[in-house]
């Protein structure tokens, strides 16, 4: 359910749906989620001044479209790496650590 003052079928309420859908394809369970979304969409309100009050910290810095994936703080896991080293085709990845595949799979790009 979006947060109070978004209406069904408005820019905000899909925003809320994409972000809390996005949440849960990362692993987020369903209440992590939908406050992910709604503390995004209402952070984005501040900003564009759809809010009759707004908190400082609301304010500053870059909007989430803007940073565009930047400051994300979720690494990625050891199985995850080990999947991205199994397609890329680096051999001997079974018995490397979550740091080896990551040195692996930086060699493999750059």
């Amino acid at each position: 359910m979006p947060p109070a003052g978004v209406k069904k079928g408005t820019k905000r309420a899909r925003q809320y749906e994409h972000i809390k859908e996005s949440a849960k394809e990362r692993g987020a369970p369903e209440d992590r989620a939908e406050e992910i979304a709604a503390r995004t969409v209402n952070r984005e309100k501040a900003r564009a001044g759809e809010t009759q009050t707004a908190s400082a910290s609301s304010k500053r810095g870059l909007s989430s479209s803007q940073r565009g994936g930047r400051n994300s703080h979720a690494e990625p896991t050891k199985d995850e790496l080990y999947e991205r080293a199994k397609q890329v085709g680096i051999k001997g990845r079974s018995r490397m650590t979550k740091e080896q595949l990551e040195r692996a799979l930086g060699r493999k790009r750059g």
